[in-house]
Protein backbone atom coordinates (compact mmCIF):
# COMPACT_ATOMS: atom_id res chain seq x y z
CA UNK A 1 0.00 0.00 0.00
CA UNK A 2 1.56 3.39 -0.86
CA UNK A 3 1.85 6.66 1.27
CA UNK A 4 -0.92 8.31 -0.75
CA UNK A 5 -3.75 5.15 -0.12
CA UNK A 6 -2.96 5.42 3.64
CA UNK A 7 -3.57 9.00 3.90
CA UNK A 8 -6.73 8.21 1.91
CA UNK A 9 -7.99 5.77 5.11
CA UNK A 10 -11.40 6.21 5.29
CA UNK A 11 -12.28 8.00 1.92
CA UNK A 12 -15.34 6.20 0.84
CA UNK A 13 -14.34 3.56 -1.88
CA UNK A 14 -10.07 4.60 -1.30
CA UNK A 15 -7.97 2.80 -3.77
CA UNK A 16 -5.03 3.29 -6.20
CA UNK A 17 -6.19 1.67 -9.75
CA UNK A 18 -3.30 3.97 -11.51
CA UNK A 19 0.49 4.05 -9.38
CA UNK A 20 0.22 8.17 -7.82
CA UNK A 21 -4.29 8.18 -8.43
CA UNK A 22 -5.74 7.50 -5.67
CA UNK A 23 -9.93 7.22 -6.23
CA UNK A 24 -12.41 7.37 -4.39
CA UNK A 25 -15.54 9.32 -2.75
CA UNK A 26 -15.65 12.35 -1.15
CA UNK A 27 -12.61 13.41 1.31
CA UNK A 28 -12.84 15.06 4.23
CA UNK A 29 -11.02 18.65 5.24
CA UNK A 30 -8.69 16.52 7.53
CA UNK A 31 -8.39 13.81 4.76
CA UNK A 32 -6.97 16.53 2.10
CA UNK A 33 -4.55 17.80 4.70
CA UNK A 34 -3.18 13.79 5.44
CA UNK A 35 -3.04 13.57 1.62
CA UNK A 36 -1.14 16.76 1.07
CA UNK A 37 1.33 15.30 3.75
CA UNK A 38 1.75 12.22 2.20
CA UNK A 39 2.52 14.03 -1.36
CA UNK A 40 -0.55 14.57 -2.98
CA UNK A 41 -0.54 17.37 -5.19
CA UNK A 42 -3.57 17.13 -6.93
CA UNK A 43 -7.31 17.18 -6.24
CA UNK A 44 -9.13 16.23 -9.45
CA UNK A 45 -12.78 16.57 -8.55
CA UNK A 46 -15.68 15.50 -11.21
CA UNK A 47 -18.57 16.81 -8.75
CA UNK A 48 -20.66 18.91 -10.61
CA UNK A 49 -20.55 22.40 -8.36
CA UNK A 50 -24.01 22.37 -7.85
CA UNK A 51 -23.73 19.25 -5.70
CA UNK A 52 -24.75 19.42 -1.99
CA UNK A 53 -20.81 19.11 -0.41
CA UNK A 54 -19.85 19.56 3.00
CA UNK A 55 -17.35 22.53 2.44
CA UNK A 56 -16.14 25.13 -0.40
CA UNK A 57 -14.27 22.85 -1.75
CA UNK A 58 -12.17 24.69 -4.55
CA UNK A 59 -10.91 26.69 -1.40
CA UNK A 60 -10.38 23.89 0.75
CA UNK A 61 -8.48 21.99 -1.11
CA UNK A 62 -6.31 25.05 -2.07
CA UNK A 63 -5.86 26.22 1.30
CA UNK A 64 -4.80 22.71 1.81
CA UNK A 65 -2.04 23.53 -0.73
CA UNK A 66 -3.26 21.14 -3.29
CA UNK A 67 -4.01 22.17 -7.28
CA UNK A 68 -7.52 21.90 -7.51
CA UNK A 69 -9.44 20.68 -10.88
CA UNK A 70 -12.68 20.19 -11.55
CA UNK A 71 -14.50 18.50 -14.65
CA UNK A 72 -18.39 18.07 -14.00
CA UNK A 73 -19.80 14.49 -14.52
CA UNK A 74 -23.50 14.34 -14.29
CA UNK A 75 -25.44 11.23 -13.32
CA UNK A 76 -26.16 10.68 -16.55
CA UNK A 77 -26.24 10.94 -19.52
CA UNK A 78 -22.61 11.56 -20.46
CA UNK A 79 -21.37 13.43 -23.28
CA UNK A 80 -18.35 12.33 -25.67
CA UNK A 81 -16.46 15.22 -24.29
CA UNK A 82 -17.35 14.71 -21.10
CA UNK A 83 -15.14 11.21 -21.28
CA UNK A 84 -12.51 12.84 -23.07
CA UNK A 85 -11.71 15.85 -20.89
CA UNK A 86 -10.97 12.66 -18.44
CA UNK A 87 -8.89 10.48 -20.60
CA UNK A 88 -6.73 13.59 -21.24
CA UNK A 89 -6.55 15.01 -17.59
CA UNK A 90 -5.58 11.23 -16.68
CA UNK A 91 -3.04 10.71 -19.22
CA UNK A 92 -1.68 14.65 -18.09
CA UNK A 93 -1.59 13.59 -14.56
CA UNK A 94 -0.64 9.74 -14.56
CA UNK A 95 3.49 9.16 -13.83
CA UNK A 96 3.66 12.79 -13.19
CA UNK A 97 1.71 13.75 -10.35
CA UNK A 98 -0.06 12.40 -7.47
CA UNK A 99 -3.64 12.48 -7.39
CA UNK A 100 -6.63 11.86 -5.83
CA UNK A 101 -9.66 11.66 -7.86
CA UNK A 102 -12.91 11.66 -6.44
CA UNK A 103 -16.48 12.41 -6.59
CA UNK A 104 -19.33 11.47 -4.00
CA UNK A 105 -18.68 7.94 -3.61
CA UNK A 106 -16.66 6.52 -6.47
CA UNK A 107 -19.19 5.68 -8.81
CA UNK A 108 -18.39 8.43 -11.63
CA UNK A 109 -14.90 7.85 -11.08
CA UNK A 110 -15.18 4.11 -11.85
CA UNK A 111 -17.49 4.56 -14.82
CA UNK A 112 -15.06 7.78 -16.30
CA UNK A 113 -12.23 5.55 -16.22
CA UNK A 114 -13.39 2.76 -17.69
CA UNK A 115 -12.94 4.38 -21.24
CA UNK A 116 -9.20 5.24 -19.71
CA UNK A 117 -8.63 1.59 -19.05
CA UNK A 118 -9.98 0.06 -22.28
CA UNK A 119 -8.69 2.71 -24.76
CA UNK A 120 -5.60 3.99 -23.07
CA UNK A 121 -4.02 1.16 -20.85
CA UNK A 122 -5.55 -1.63 -23.30
CA UNK A 123 -7.05 -3.84 -20.75
CA UNK A 124 -9.57 -6.25 -22.18
CA UNK A 125 -13.43 -5.32 -21.21
CA UNK A 126 -13.55 -7.96 -18.08
CA UNK A 127 -10.84 -6.51 -16.35
CA UNK A 128 -11.61 -2.92 -17.02
CA UNK A 129 -14.99 -3.47 -15.73
CA UNK A 130 -13.72 -5.80 -12.57
CA UNK A 131 -11.40 -2.68 -12.03
CA UNK A 132 -14.35 0.37 -12.41
CA UNK A 133 -16.21 -1.92 -9.80
CA UNK A 134 -13.47 -1.55 -7.81
CA UNK A 135 -13.39 1.36 -8.00
CA UNK A 136 -16.92 1.80 -7.01
CA UNK A 137 -18.86 2.11 -10.37
CA UNK A 138 -22.29 0.74 -9.22
CA UNK A 139 -24.58 2.16 -12.04
CA UNK A 140 -25.22 0.25 -14.87
CA UNK A 141 -26.65 2.60 -17.17
CA UNK A 142 -23.97 4.56 -16.72
CA UNK A 143 -21.63 1.87 -17.56
CA UNK A 144 -23.11 1.21 -20.70
CA UNK A 145 -22.75 4.92 -21.75
CA UNK A 146 -18.93 4.04 -20.98
CA UNK A 147 -18.77 1.09 -22.90
CA UNK A 148 -20.69 2.62 -25.81
CA UNK A 149 -18.33 5.70 -25.88
CA UNK A 150 -15.45 3.43 -26.14
CA UNK A 151 -16.95 1.25 -28.90
CA UNK A 152 -17.67 4.60 -31.00
CA UNK A 153 -14.13 5.40 -31.09
CA UNK A 154 -11.52 4.14 -33.66
CA UNK A 155 -9.38 1.33 -33.35
CA UNK A 156 -5.81 2.11 -32.95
Amino acid sequence: MSQLLDAAAGVPNACEPIPGIVTGGQPTAAQLAALKRAGCEVVLNIREPMEPQPYRTPYAVVAAGLEYVNIPVSHGPLSDETFLRVRRTVRALAGKKRVLFHCASGNRVGVTLLPFFILDQGMDEEEALAQAMRIGMRHAGLMQEALEYVRRQPAT
